[in-house]
């Protein structure tokens, strides 16, 4: 990964999209530093409010943060139908867990984050997304998630995976053995949502992720969002079921009117149109039954 800043512009590029990249007005560097991990670096940008980079890569705006952590959050968890147990894969800004946290019914809420400078980071540089911090259900494990899971068999009913790219300490979460640790971890009917990267750029990515997820789901399927400082402008979620019966595109649960004006991005109509891809996608994604 290469983000740099020159001439006070930030210039992200990265291997998963070459020949293309954004570039943000710095206006403050704010935080630069080296994880155990990977390269850390917070700076408030002229148009788009505070930006956290990791390994040169965008992973929040303060502008349109929203869109991602409303969308990877709360399809699966309308889904849903009464979501106690929560856990969030990464997501150390706390955004994701901003958003679960939203729902009444949850009573435990886990976030596993394996880089513990992202969440100190968050917490000092982005406060309207590590708030979900100081929440009592929260509870925070500074380890692999992968191995968390495997001590918290049939425990959750909805999990959440908000990785980077899959290049890195986050390439694991977008393998079968990853997905397989996910589905031992959800209790019967539970649901699943994992980043699932963007269909203008990696469709030789998504297609055997589905694959892989549909030999071990009964019930998979792929949506997206909107962002204007993601890659094309776009990315989508992958969505797992336990059970045959659950149906991603109609929710089980909508928001209240309370919930519904404290949300930006996601309503009920979003929800559903979020499956309807153009159609180049559909053809590569949809599943097709094997004729026999």
């Amino acid at each position: 990964m290469d983000g740099k800043i020159v001439d006070g512009w930030f210039r992200e590029k990265a291997v998963l999209w070459p020949g293309q990249g954004l570039s943000l007005q710095v206006d403050e560097v704010l935080y630069t530093g080296r994880s155990k991990f990977q390269d850390v670096l917070v700076f408030r940008s002229v148009s788009h409010g505070v930006v956290l980079v990791l390994d040169g890569v965008i992973q929040v705006t303060e502008r349109d943060e929203f869109s991602y952590q409303e969308m990877i959050t709360h399809v699966a968890m309308f889904t849903h139908e009464n979501p106690k147990r929560v856990l969030v894969v990464g997501g150390g800004d706390g955004g994701v867990l901003r958003e679960v946290l939203r729902h009444s019914t949850v009573e435990e809420a886990y976030l596993c984050e394996i880089d513990e400078d992202v969440i100190s980071v968050s917490k000092k540089h982005l406060p309207s997304m590590s708030c979900s911090y100081d929440d009592p259900r929260v509870t925070v494990k500074i380890m692999d998630g992968a191995e968390f899971m495997l001590q918290h068999r049939e425990y959750f009913d909805v999990i959440i995976t908000d990785s980077s790219d899959p290049v890195g300490p986050a390439d694991v979460l977008f393998k079968p053995p990853y997905f397989e640790k996910m589905n031992d971890a959800l209790r019967e009917g539970g649901v699943l949502c994992s980043q699932g990267e963007c269909v203008w750029l990696h469709l030789e990515l998504i297609k055997p992720m589905l694959t892989a997820c549909r030999n071990i789901f009964p019930q998979v399927d792929y949506a997206y969002t909107t962002i204007p400082t993601y890659p094309s402008g776009q990315i989508g979620f992958v969505l797992c079921a336990k059970s045959a019966q659950t149906q991603f595109r109609s929710p089980a649960r909508t928001p209240s009117d309370e919930m519904q004006a404290a949300l930006r991005y996601y309503n009920p109509r979003i929800h559903q149109a979020a499956f309807v891809l153009p159609e180049f996608a559909r053809r590569e994604v949809e599943h097709k039954p094997d004729r026999t």
